[in-house]
């Protein structure tokens, strides 16, 4: 190779060019022991030597990267060795050979991807310079790489700096025309909802994508099993309801694994601890983190229960450790307010497995936050539940239907009824004779 550079170096500049291309195709053709070297020998003289010229250079590049991408040399350790060193040689002039180094990043992020090495894939994507530079970047080969980046820094579980990239395809997302990329943008958005523990997103989000016809069959379905998923790691409320509501008319969610806690749930059954451990062992990674608990919540779970008398055996868990344990309990809570009309903080306590202080501090939250109708009562340490608007349970729970007129069963209850005022105006009345004798 040496001999062959020597040779050439003194010709004529309109000659070194086809000198230089042929070297380059009777290198790579021969897939000698040492290619490697050769190729990047051969690189390193047209980038580097000044006698070549910017021209040349740029030809033998070009030649090289059509060469590879054409599977001249076809072993992939022999073209991500060659890439890497070619990409070295030229990062130091980039603004000169930017459309070359482009190229050859794609190629390299193929091969990385078909290793599944996704993160190396992502960050050889991450080094095309689409910002700045000479060369004018339309928006949706733009939008179509960072799509790209956000898709395979997921596939390793990198949320945080796969959602600074979905933020970049956001901006881009209005100017797509491929309904192909489109689909896959929404698909990334659903996750990063996903990764980022926002489960009522993502479960719509999955389930609109559950619907696409141009999906394939098995994707459509894995698609529906993770809205399911997000659906039961979702916050406790209204706005939960009535996304499984929405699984649950949907026919095809019988057919899958995690129907049972699914249905459990839009019934506002409580849910068993073997029910949630069968649930646990179908869960990603990510849903399976531990939360920590602010301080502010274990001082006062910690006060409350300070005030409160600990029977023998009561539990000593201050709060929820993971994302499923803290849904679980959550709905637990509201199914509680669908069976009593009130109930202490210790039983509520026995029955979500904590401490009186830090039951009544979740159901405190709730409150606050809208997810549970009731008020507390410090005082006698009781949680009392507000009885529900029936037009608002219809929409929550069907969806909608709350002015559909329904035949309602004849069972019996205005009997029931009436002996309860029967029961307050006799027990008003011995009030009375009470106070009038004292």
């Amino acid at each position: 190779m040496d001999r062959r550079l020597t040779q050439i170096a003194p010709l004529q500049q309109k000659d070194k060019g086809p000198a230089y291309l042929s070297l380059l195709s009777e290198t790579l053709r021969t897939k000698s022991p040492n290619l490697v070297n050769d190729v990047k020998l051969l690189v390193r003289v047209v980038v580097t030597e000044d006698h070549v010229g910017l021209v040349v250079a740029r030809q033998v590049l070009t030649e090289l990267s059509k060469s590879l991408d054409n599977n001249l040399v076809d072993i992939s350790e022999v073209k991500k060795a060659i890439i890497n060193d070619t990409l070295e040689i030229v990062q130091p002039q980039l603004v000169s050979f930017e459309e070359q180094a482009t190229s050859l990043r794609y190629q390299l992020a193929d091969i990385l991807e078909q290793e599944e090495e996704w993160s190396e894939a992502a960050r050889v994507l991450m080094g095309i310079s689409m910002e700045s530079g000479n060369r004018a970047w339309p928006e949706q080969d733009r939008f179509r790489v960072y799509v790209r980046v956000v898709r395979l820094l997921l596939e390793d579980q990198d949320s945080v700096q796969a959602e600074m990239y979905y933020n970049r395809a956001a901006l881009l997302v209005h100017q797509n025309t491929d309904k192909e990329l489109g689909l896959m943008f929404k698909l990334c958005q659903a996750k990063i909802s996903d990764h980022t523990r926002k489960f009522q997103d993502a479960a719509s989000r999955y389930h609109e994508l559950s619907w696409v016809a141009e999906i394939d069959e098995e994707e459509r379905a894995h698609m529906l099993s993770a809205a399911v998923t997000c659906a039961v790691l979702a916050p406790a409320g209204p706005a939960r309801s009535r996304i499984l509501a929405s699984l649950c008319r949907d026919e095809r969610t019988s057919q899958l694994p995690n129907y049972n806690i699914l249905s459990k749930m839009f019934l506002d059954h409580i849910l068993r601890p073997s029910e949630v451990k069968e649930f646990e062992a179908t869960l990603q990674p990510h849903q399976l983190a531990k939360i920590a608990q602010s301080s502010s919540d274990r001082l006062a779970s910690t006060r409350n229960d300070d005030q409160s008398a600990q029977e023998p055996g009561a539990s000593t868990r201050v709060g929820p450790s993971t994302v499923l344990d803290r849904a679980v309990l959550e709905h637990n809570v509201l199914s509680c307010s669908k069976i009593y009309s009130n109930i202490s903080f210790s039983g509520l306590g026995a029955l979500l497995d904590l401490t009186p202080g830090a039951a009544e501090t979740m159901a405190r939250k709730m409150i606050e936050q809208g997810r549970l109708r009731g008020w507390i009562d410090q005082v006698d340490k009781l949680i009392w539940f507000e009885g529900k608007v029936e037009d608002d349970d219809a929409q929550g729970k069907a969806g909608g239907l709350g002015d559909v007129s329904q035949e309602v069963e004849e069972t019996g209850a205005p009997f029931t009824k009436g002996w309860d005022r029967q029961i307050r105006l006799t027990a008003g009345n011995v009030e009375i004779v009470v106070q009038r004798i004292l």
